[in-house]
């Protein structure tokens, strides 16, 4: 049995695969099991957050769509008809049980500006105050490439600090992440237990569902995230006989991903490592490349080779090598304009330049994520 005990906090995601028929529209008999474990968790005393999809798929099923529409502005338009849908079926089995839930809608961009974070955080904390159970989507109907997180299995793993998850459970149409693809390898192999998530991304080579968006290769990148942050992760199959349930009693099915309730980053080299979005490139020497990778060193003007893109002060970038390969990324210091000025120089001579000094690093060390691989 595994040891639960320190969860209060539970993240559940549903994939659209969970939640729908084969012709794509909304199940009400598979929504009615997820909602009454989703239920029987509360009922335990943690605090529930749901991650749903499934906006677009009764999108379809009310316009009686057999295929999902290519055209962005269509696939915007069925999000738009399948979100009120989505979100009436979930009262109504909610109520069921006495609860309420609520619905939040969100791009990156609300992860990737502090104040609309902080906004976040305090929405979604203060529904939890008032028992109700926040069911998160995208906000596809107003999602641009630009601002969209792209799966709801990365959204999940962006909503674990937002809400200072414990656990996040991936509910899908598979057992777990296995060693070959099961779908054409019969003799594959459920892996129980991941104690390094970077010992398994080669098991992430499948395809994602007709109905779905995600493929396992985003649920391993969702693990990742929030492993570094000490949270733990789960992939079950939603179709097994009350699954969630099970598993949030201990029982050993599905895989999980082991948070070690220590977090490899802070919460805010978190955010700078995976809720920003870069919003350009510094391009240093090989000896600032080396000193940034192996020793995490700030990064000083004097390694600084070229600016790419145009960014403002406390933007968050990525420092790569001529050859375009990443070493970190951080908060900067200064603008790309005055960046272009300054490169080269030693810090004693960033005055003379500029005419004022406010750092002597263009990215100081705390404020860095060295990355080396």
């Amino acid at each position: 049995m595994r040891d639960l005990s320190h969860i209060r906090n539970v993240i559940v995601k549903v994939g659209s695969s969970s939640l729908t028929d084969e012709n794509g529209k909304i199940n009400d008999e598979k929504m009615l099991k997820i909602v009454s474990q989703l239920a029987y968790i509360r009922r335990k005393g943690m605090n529930v957050i749901l991650v749903s999809s499934g906006a677009q798929a009764a999108g379809m099923g009310v316009l009686g769509l057999k295929k999902k529409p290519r055209s962005m502005a269509k696939k915007q338009a069925l999000a738009a008809v399948g979100q009120a849908k989505l979100m009436e079926h979930y009262e109504d089995l909610f109520r069921i049980f006495s609860l309420k839930c609520a619905q939040i809608l969100v791009n990156h961009g609300d992860f990737d500006d502090r104040s609309r974070l902080t906004n976040l955080e305090n929405a979604v904390e203060a529904l939890l105050n008032y028992g109700v159970i926040p069911i998160i989507n995208e906000n596809d109907t107003l999602a641009v490439e630009e601002i969209k997180v792209g799966d709801n299995d990365t959204l999940a793993s962006l909503m674990v600090p937002v809400v200072n998850g414990d656990i996040l459970i991936i509910m899908s149409d598979i057992d777990g992440l296995f060693d070959d693809n099961p779908h054409e390898n019969p003799d594959a192999r459920l892996i129980p237990h991941v104690d390094d998530v970077n010992q398994v991304v080669q098991y992430g080579k499948d395809s994602a569902g007709q109905v779905g968006t995600g493929g396992m290769i985003t649920k391993i990148n969702a693990a990742r995230m929030v492993n570094a942050y000490g949270c733990d992760m789960a992939i079950i199959h939603s179709g097994r006989e009350n699954s969630l349930r099970r598993f949030m009693d201990g029982e050993e099915i599905g895989t999980f991903f082991d948070g070690h309730r220590e977090r490899d980053l802070s919460a805010r080299k978190h955010w700078i490592m995976y809720r920003s979005s870069p919003k350009g490139q510094i391009v240093v020497d090989a000896g600032a490349f080396r000193a940034i990778r192996g020793r995490h060193t700030s990064l000083l003007p004097r390694g600084i080779m070229d600016v790419v893109g145009d960014f403002r002060i406390s933007s968050v970038v990525d420092i790569v090598n001529i050859k375009g390969e990443i070493c970190g990324r951080g908060i900067i210091n200064y603008s790309s304009d005055e960046i272009k000025l300054i490169k080269g120089l030693r810090t004693d001579q960033i005055e003379s330049v500029l005419h004022y000094k406010d750092y002597d690093e263009v990215i100081h060390a705390n404020n860095l994520v060295v990355i080396r691989d």
